[in-house]
């Protein structure tokens, strides 16, 4: 299985897909930040609004994801993919990875956590965006695919129990 975790940044992806890899005897976890950080030179970084080229650079980010999960899931591995894909771009990115089986899971924290979790990061996702406007945005234009769960009030743990007991209950 590939299970697909996204959802804001400051949602808990990073955490919630490390905890659930773990939980299989043989898996990978893909950050796709990991392919924008291997752009040495000429990155261009998201913006309101994006420049072709930052969105250029998105969509091979999000193509070549897919391809390392396919071939790790044709592997043998179980692959947890942890990226932003808002709007359309999630069944964009699900139809890049067909037809591999696949569990999308989106996390979708409030507005107000999302961004006392932002205050308490070591890093800063939220560049000329506001939490508010980029949390409506999300909630209003990505299509309700897969397992949405609002992870506010849950610790990582639990949100990764919760993905379990839906996708594979007797785990």
């Amino acid at each position: 299985m590939i299970y697909l975790i996204t959802g804001l940044m400051a949602s808990g992806k990073s955490t919630v897909a490390e905890l659930l890899a773990q939980r299989f005897a043989k898996s990978v976890h893909l950050r796709g930040d990991v392919f924008r950080k291997m752009v040495m030179n000429g990155r261009e970084e998201m913006s309101e609004p994006p420049t072709l080229e930052a969105l250029s650079q998105l969509d091979l980010r999000y193509r070549l994801t897919a391809e390392a999960a396919r071939q790790y899931h044709r592997a043998g591995f179980t692959v947890v993919i942890q990226d932003n894909y808002y709007g359309e771009k999630l069944p964009y990115v699900l139809n890049l990875l067909a037809p591999e089986p696949v569990q999308a899971v989106v996390l979708c924290p409030d507005a107000a956590t999302i961004q006392f979790r932002e205050n308490r990061r070591g890093k800063t996702g939220y560049h000329g965006f506001s939490v508010e406007g980029l949390h409506q945005a999300f909630m209003e234009n990505t299509p309700r695919i897969g397992l949405w769960i609002d992870n506010s009030s849950q610790t990582p743990a639990e949100t990764v129990e919760q993905i379990l007991h839906a996708v594979a209950p007797d785990m």
